[in-house]
């Protein structure tokens, strides 16, 4: 039996009712791959699953897709390399956000303010046996109800560890900054999102908010930008409780440096990438990714006028919280940025 080559070690233990995983299978071989697909059948077209289907195209001539794909990748290891010095252990905390597609075997890490309202859906389709068959005819808070879709931290030891080997694995990601005025404006402009302006909204008025009116105090519906800058780069702020996920980094909801991501999609290329994945699922039949509303997405020009009012001072404090963002996913730091 051939053995697979590894990049790193792969660990999985149990303590008491606490899945515990070290490190995982980073690079396994296309041969030993191939082996895998004896206790791994897939129903696809093709017999083949969306893991060994991107092992096999990138063993052939690549087109402009794939070529950026894989490079992604390999920029991402390699800053994972540079940068990580110690290795963490993950708990059944760390796997929620890994949404499971057992049929189609793949593994979704959704981060909000990424169209991941859009991609819930979609696995919705796709999981739902006949339940749903259009996307957009999902309302978008059942799209995010915890039951509706399975996690990957639900799943037993054995379960978790196969499902990490063997399934396609993709994230999507945006540029950190338009991710974070685009969580702003939709958690603390919206009138609708009562129970945040409560839970968040008074609480950034009380502690950065000088002589604050009771009012304020009381509904929270009227944080500045400003106010909920100070309130991220407050050292207090992640002293009391993790971040909210949707301002929450990248790297600390999917552990690209632990968990081996084969398909790294990107808001800008939303469309493109999305279909890649679809066409490696075999899915492309079944249900087509929904065109985003271009209308009323957060874009870098409006960004930019959130950061009038900002001081350099907490610009530079503002980025140094997202810097392992930006390397991991190679963005460039905005222009409109001033850190020196």
């Amino acid at each position: 039996m051939i053995k697979p080559k590894v990049g790193r070690m792969f660990l999985a233990t149990c303590v008491g009712s606490f899945f515990i995983l070290i490190l995982y299978f980073q690079n396994i071989s296309r041969s030993a791959s191939e082996q895998i697909s004896g206790w791994n059948s897939f129903s696809g077209k093709s017999g083949r699953s969306p893991l060994q289907t991107l092992q096999e195209n990138d063993q052939l001539e690549q087109s402009a897709v794939q070529a950026t794909l894989q490079g992604r990748r390999e920029l991402l290891e390699e800053t994972c390399r540079t940068h990580t010095r110690k290795r963490r252990v993950l708990g059944p905390e760390d796997l929620r956000h890994l949404i499971v597609d057992d049929k189609h075997k793949l593994l979704y890490c959704y981060v909000p303010k990424v169209a991941c309202t859009n991609w819930k859906r979609v696995l919705m389709v796709l999981t739902g046996d006949g339940r749903y068959r259009e996307p957009l005819a999902i309302p978008a808070n059942e799209a995010h109800v915890a039951g509706n879709l399975r996690s990957l931290s639900e799943y037993s030891t054995a379960e978790i560890n196969k499902r990490l080997r063997t399934y396609l694995k993709f994230v999507f990601v945006r540029e950190p900054v338009e991710r974070l005025v685009s969580a702003y404006r939709n958690k603390f402009t919206r009138s609708y999102n009562t129970a945040f302006h409560k839970r968040y909204g008074t609480k950034i008025i009380r502690r950065h908010r000088e002589d604050p009116q009771a009012e304020a105090l009381e509904k929270g519906n009227d944080v500045s930008f400003e106010e909920f800058v100070y309130y991220l780069v407050d050292p207090q702020t992640q002293r009391e409780e993790p971040f909210n996920e949707h301002w929450e980094r990248v790297h600390s909801l999917c552990h690209p440096c632990l968990i081996h991501y084969d398909v790294v999609g990107k808001y800008e290329t939303l469309a493109q990438d999305s279909r890649y994945i679809m066409k490696l699922a075999g899915a492309e039949g079944e249900v087509k990714f929904p065109a985003t509303s271009k209308s009323t997405r957060t874009t870098g020009d409006m960004a930019a006028k959130f950061f009038d009012n900002i001081s350099p001072f907490y610009q530079k404090k503002l980025f140094n919280l997202y810097r392992m963002d930006f390397l991991l996913f190679n963005y460039s730091v905005p222009a409109y940025l001033k850190l020196r």
